[in-house]
């Protein structure tokens, strides 16, 4: 085991991740993530207004190339590990952001070739664990970059130093607040399914705690919980077709907080603000805005500090 030593951690680069899909990965995706009968831009190839959902590649680091079943605990413990961090407990560790940035719309069919280029952009430690921050670019055959993907793991209970520690060299972009003196601009109500885990676990995660009742009571959540990656995937679907008019190209950035498990069959409810002009640069001409998106079944918020980058359509679909 090296050195603990979480600076030398940061800049680290992974080695690069073969992945692939084809267009049925991309309607079994657009199923997961909750796509009814009449999204026919996200579920229908042969319709004209039909694109891969831009949220797609979030579930590559599941999959990777497979397209047979994926060991989850295989593909949680094994690989490359990281100079300078402490051993971490996989059964302790928890999702707490993810963000993706679309800087090309991905093909239908990938082909061989495509990669994921991961390096860990940061790293910090408190009292209550260290969070680790990744961040990956999906690339083609030819290096093109068509994606950025950044997320943060909460280790909880971790310990490196004992001490308040903190070293960034890059993140995901931060958005506005969504306002506290007006009413959100859309408001987007959804259900999910039963089976909502059931479908989504198809696009590559296979973790257990999302179909295997007995994990989730033993892990603390009393029962089956929904992927967050899902519930990710509803309210990216909420904003395209609120503010995009239901065109997944609209969408160029979309990243989010999770402070909240939601169950499968639980109804969601989005809450968008129109902010303004996005201000990052290559995104000029789009629309930032700020969402949460709450469990209506317990009232909690399991969506928080949303930021989207939208090209706005005039007429918004609802």
């Amino acid at each position: 085991m090296s050195k603990i030593d979480l600076a030398s951690a940061v800049g680290w680069e992974d080695e690069d991740k073969p992945v692939s899909w084809n267009q049925r990965d991309i309607l079994i995706y657009a199923v997961g993530i909750g796509a009814k009968k009449d999204d026919f831009a996200f579920i229908n190839e042969l319709d004209k207004s039909w694109a891969p959902f831009p949220t797609y590649p979030v579930v590559l680091p599941f999959k990777g190339e497979s397209q047979d079943v994926v060991d989850f605990r295989k593909l949680m413990t094994g690989g490359k590990a990281a100079p300078g961090l402490p051993k971490f407990d996989p059964n302790r560790g928890v999702h707490g952001s993810q963000s993706i940035e679309i800087l090309k719309p991905i093909p239908a069919v990938s082909g061989r070739g495509w990669k994921l280029k991961k390096r860990i952009v940061a790293v910090s430690e408190n009292k209550s664990g260290i969070v680790v921050e990744n961040e990956v670019l999906l690339v083609d055959p030819r290096g093109t970059p068509y994606a950025r993907l950044h997320s943060a793991s909460f280790n909880l209970g971790a310990k490196a130093t004992g001490t308040n520690f903190s070293k960034r060299i890059g993140g995901a972009p931060q958005g506005t607040p969504p306002p506290k003196d007006r009413a959100p601009d859309w408001v987007v109500r959804d259900q999910t399914t039963p089976e909502q885990a059931v479908v989504y676990r198809l696009s590559g995660d296979y973790n257990e705690l999302h179909i295997n009742p007995a994990i989730g009571a033993a892990t603390g959540f009393g029962g089956v919980i929904l992927h967050g990656l899902a519930t990710f995937g509803f309210a990216a679907r909420a904003i395209v077709n609120a503010v995009g008019g239901g065109d997944p190209n609209s969408l160029r950035l979309f990243g989010v907080r999770f402070t909240a498990p939601v169950r499968p069959g639980d109804a969601l409810e989005t809450a968008i603000w129109e902010i303004g002009p996005a201000k990052a640069k290559g995104h000029e001409g789009e629309t930032e805005v700020a969402f949460v998106t709450k469990n209506v079944a317990t009232g909690k918020v399991c969506l928080g500090a949303g930021v989207a980058y939208v090209k706005k359509a005039e007429k918004s679909k609802l």
